[in-house]
Order: structure tokens, then sequence, then C-alpha cells
């Protein structure tokens, strides 16, 4: 998965592998970020990602924690289905549950999955005409969005294969009246694409509030200007580097997350 390499890691504890160590390290510090910036939802939603090496196997948060309060140590190890793999005090949310185990078991490249409620990006879920393509943040999207209409409380499993077939080849999901999705090979790749949808719909907002003519852009240009953005190609790693630079902000003031 191309994680980077934390630094101290510190040394892993007995039956975790170092590679299951530093992914853990980066998820808890991951968490920590999305509170740091505000994208945390009392003790819901979900970052998932997967056990390196391993296909069927992820990382979640334990349900009854608020984001501040993840680490490494107690980032729970689950299957597909839910079934706890590792010491854990606390359950699973079945809701994270049906989301993230369709993408992960349908999608090969979705090693993480993650998903957000902001107000900005509900406001727009909720909208007939969902995302429009009106400045710089949605211009960087062309054609990279996919919708799922909302069915209520995402914890029936026979939802999960009209996820999959809604996401379609695309790495972000619009869920109507729900909020934002994405996958990506990386934290890294995962994060800089919700940022920039969760942006662009923040944008949306504040511009539909405001009196006046909007500019549309037009379809070729944001053609050109998604192509021409380099940060959500994973081979060049700008999300690492996003993510990596708001870790290193996060370590000047808490560092719990490695415990």
């Amino acid at each position: 998965m191309n994680e980077r390499h934390l630094s101290p890691p510190g040394a892993a504890p007995r039956n975790c592998s170092e590679a299951e160590w530093e992914a853990r390290l980066k998820l808890a510090a991951t968490y920590r970020v999305f509170h740091m910036i505000g994208w945390h939802e009392l003790i819901f939603n979900h970052i998932t990602l997967r056990v390196p090496g391993e296909r069927d196997q992820l990382l979640i948060n334990p349900f009854g924690l608020a984001y501040d309060e993840v680490t490494a140590s107690n980032l729970v190890k689950i299957d597909l289905k839910g079934t706890i793999l590792s010491e854990s005090a606390y359950p699973v949310n079945p809701a994270g549950l049906t989301i993230h185990s369709a993408l992960h078991e349908h999608v090969a490249d979705a090693h993480c999955v993650m998903h957000i409620h902001t107000t900005e990006s509900v406001a727009v879920a909720c909208m007939e005409e969902g995302l429009v393509d009106h400045n710089i943040y949605s211009s960087q999207l062309y054609d990279k969005i996919a919708y799922h209409t909302f069915e209520g409380t995402t914890v029936h499993d026979d939802e999960k294969d009209r996820l999959v077939a809604s996401l379609r080849d695309k790495n972000l999901l619009i869920l109507r009246n729900h909020g934002l999705l994405s996958h990506g090979v990386s934290l890294g790749h995962a994060f800089v694409l919700i940022w920039t949808l969760n942006r662009a719909c923040e944008i949306q907002v504040a511009t539909h509030s405001m009196r006046g003519t909007i500019l549309p852009v037009s379809s070729a240009i944001s053609r050109r200007s998604t192509k021409d953005a380099l940060q959500y190609d994973p081979r060049f790693r700008g999300g690492d580097q996003v993510l990596d630079a708001l870790i290193r902000r996060l370590d000047r003031f808490d560092t719990s997350y490695k415990q």
C-alpha cells in the first residue's frame, strides 16, 4: 500500500507484525487528523484500512470512542463479515461495516475507505442537482464522482451490491441525503480525494447563499483541469504528502495516538 513510515513508530506489540503496526499508527493518526480538522461525528463514521498483506482483513475504529480517543492499539481488526480478530473491549458499528466492507470486498484497489458527514457535504448530497461544477475544486473532479440513492441507515447487507453498482469505476461516491465516501490505494490517496470533494461542497454552499449570477466551469476546462491535477494520481504520492503534513502538525501537540 506504499504507506509512509512514521518516525518513530515504536515496537510492534506481541502478535502484531511490523507492517500491521505501521498501518495502525498511520490510521490512528488519520483519525486524529479528522478530529483536528472537524471531520468527526460524535462516535460515528469511519476510516477503514486493509491489513497489509491481507485481502479480507480490515482495521476500523472501536465503536464507542471519539476520533480523538483512537490509538494504534485500540483499533479493531475484523474480517469482511465483521468478526473481531483482535483483542478488543469495543464492538464494531454495523452501519460502518456495511458500507466499508462492500467496497473492500468488491473493489480490488480499495485499500482505504473514508466516510464523512460534514454539514456542507450532507447539504450538497440533499440537493437533486448534486455537486455543481463552478469552482476550482469541483473542476478537478471531472467524471470522478458517482451517486447512490438513499436507502436509510446502512445496516442491511442487501444494499452492498447496489452500493458497489452505484460506485462503478469511480473513487468518489456522494451518498444521497447522507454524505461522502472515498476509496484509494492508500490513506493519503483516499484523503486528498475526499478533501477536494468536501472543499467543493463547502464552496458550493457558500456560493449558492450569495446574490448574483454564478459562473459555471465548462466541461472542457474541467476535463483538462482534472487531467492536470496530479495529486490524485497515487503514482505521484501527492495525497500522502498532504496527509503527512497534517500528521506532522498533529505531532506538534499530540502524539498519544501512538499508544
